[in-house]
């Protein structure tokens, strides 16, 4: 028998491929843990912890999501200056209804790994809160969420 070695793919070699998702009615943390995982690339049989071998996603309809039970009420977004007494909060609701995309993006980055190397991997998330975006060229399949 021969003496198999294991094969450590890197980041110059894999193919990406674009994917597109609705996340009109999908709850928040169902759509931020399946698109995490398609930005590191675990759905790849390639995949590899310390390279980034994951795809595009471009996630549409980031007005529509879903966040269920009362976190629209009672889940806060922080933000802190370094000043003192300078932390502002707001709830959800606001903050989905002022900017959706941010909603998203921040679910998924706390996701991702901590580290360069996550923030490598949030730069091919794309989110839009309408219906449209400008990624037609790369012909993007439709992500099916099975949820």
């Amino acid at each position: 028998m021969k003496n198999q070695k294991t094969r450590s793919a890197n980041a110059q070699e894999m193919t990406r491929d674009w994917w597109v998702v609705s996340a009109r009615g999908i709850p928040l943390g169902r759509l931020a843990s399946r698109v995490a995982a398609i930005l590191r690339g675990k759905h790849k049989p390639e995949f590899t912890p310390h390279a980034d071998t994951g795809d595009f996603v471009i996630v549409t309809d980031a007005s529509g999501v879903v966040l269920t039970g009362n976190k629209l009420t009672q889940k806060y977004y922080y933000r802190a200056s370094t000043r003192p007494g300078h932390m502002k909060s707001k709830q959800y609701a606001h903050f989905l209804a002022e900017t959706p995309e941010k909603v998203i993006i921040k679910a998924v980055k706390g996701m991702l790994p901590h580290n360069p190397l996550g923030r490598q991997m949030a730069r091919k998330l794309k989110v839009y809160a309408g219906s449209d975006h400008p990624h037609q060229a790369q012909s993007a399949k439709p992500l099916e969420l099975g949820l």
